[in-house]
């Protein structure tokens, strides 16, 4: 069992979001927190608004598509505080757009950043937790790894392959006493959904906006009591919820959906 009092949590995209909402629920519960983002200015503004409530906080700014660097950096935390106990993956990339228009790099950047950031973290903390036979991963993923939506043909298939990574993990790690979660968010209301609506083709928005975005804290709240206990699939929406457990049956449904409101666009 994963005590969170006291724990190290580490948190890849801690700088804002989900990520730093995590962090600061943690942090609330008496875990210290090392956190991991790009931008070193956010980074600092994250950690010093959790300090400020009394948290204990490490900083890396690092782009965890960067093997190296990432490792090096969670080492460093390791050295400092102590093996990690609870590791988020909250780092990640949504670059909507339609299939023809958009560049290879754009698709190469979302497997990069979103599917092996998340899996170079992993690899970084598993071994001391199945060692130590304690200890919990979460990785977020989408509700776009649930169902394929306009738009997203760069977006989903990384987080359909964190899906699918951490689905074998969980039954890997399961035995050694390692806790493993996947989160599926919709749409949050986040900077990163600031920057992704700049892109979205308006197909996409007509979709996406039919669900209104949800609170990273309302994320963060679910994220800690799938840790708590110890649960796999974590839903923060009652219509995906309903969506992975019903996928195959009311998928046809949701692409005659989907079709109608392309078309309304288009005309």
């Amino acid at each position: 069992m994963t005590k969170v009092s006291n724990a190290h949590v580490v948190v890849t995209g801690g700088s804002s979001g989900i990520g730093l909402a995590t962090a600061r629920l943690l942090a609330s519960r008496g875990a210290s927190v090392s956190l991991i983002a790009r931008g070193a200015d956010r980074l600092e503004s994250a950690a010093a608004s959790l300090r400020s409530s009394g948290a204990i906080v490490r900083t890396a700014a690092v782009d965890v598509s960067d093997q190296a660097a990432l490792t090096a950096a969670l080492a460093g935390f390791v050295a400092e505080a102590g093996p990690c106990d609870v590791l988020i993956t909250a780092a990640g990339l949504a670059r909507p757009g339609p299939f023809l228009d958009l560049s290879d790099e754009v698709f190469r950047q979302m497997i990069e950043v979103d599917y092996f950031g998340t899996l170079y973290a992993i690899r970084a903390v598993a071994p001391s937790m199945v060692s130590r036979r304690t200890g919990s991963i979460v990785a977020i993923s989408s509700s776009t790894a649930l169902l394929g939506f306009y738009g997203y043909s760069a977006y989903a298939p990384a987080k359909f392959a964190v899906r699918g990574l951490m689905e074998v993990v969980r039954s890997e790690l399961k035995p050694a006493g390692v806790h493993v979660a996947c989160v599926f968010p919709p749409d949050v209301d986040t900077p990163q959904l600031a920057e992704e609506n700049l892109y979205k083709p308006a197909e996409t928005a007509a979709i996406s906006g039919t669900i209104k975005p949800i609170t990273a804290d309302k994320v963060a709240t679910d994220i800690v009591r799938a840790i708590d206990r110890r649960r796999f699939a974590v839903y923060s929406d009652p219509g995906i919820a309903t969506l992975s457990g019903l996928g195959p049956l009311f998928a046809p449904l949701v692409r005659r959906f989907i079709d109608r409101r392309v078309r309304a666009t288009l005309r």
